[in-house]
């Protein structure tokens, strides 16, 4: 699977589980009337703090593969400057 349809994947199920506990909230005020701030207290922060790491995950997902690839082609830049650098010059050599 590709990262970034990875990282796309888990900003879904993060907005999703933010999303669902005001949700769970307001279907459950429907019976009871008491203050939102209570009736999400009621349902804890599980579903909040799943959600934040899901974000993470999603956007790790994303932008770790780009910062590797930089990386990887700078590296490969410095290897071959080092390597014309080394090499030895024919000329300077005696017989």
């Amino acid at each position: 699977m590709n990262h970034k349809t990875m990282g796309i994947i888990f900003i879904c199920i993060s907005a999703f589980l933010y999303g669902i506990r005001y949700l769970t909230a307001v279907i459950a005020g429907i019976y009871s009337p008491r203050m939102f701030e209570d009736l999400l207290s009621d349902y804890g922060k599980g579903p909040w703090i799943f959600s934040i790491i899901s974000l993470i995950l999603g956007i790790l997902c994303i932008i770790v593969p780009i910062i590797r690839k930089w990386l990887k082609d700078d590296l490969n830049k410095i290897k071959h400057n080092w390597e014309e650098i080394d090499q030895p010059d024919n000329a300077d050599r005696s017989p």
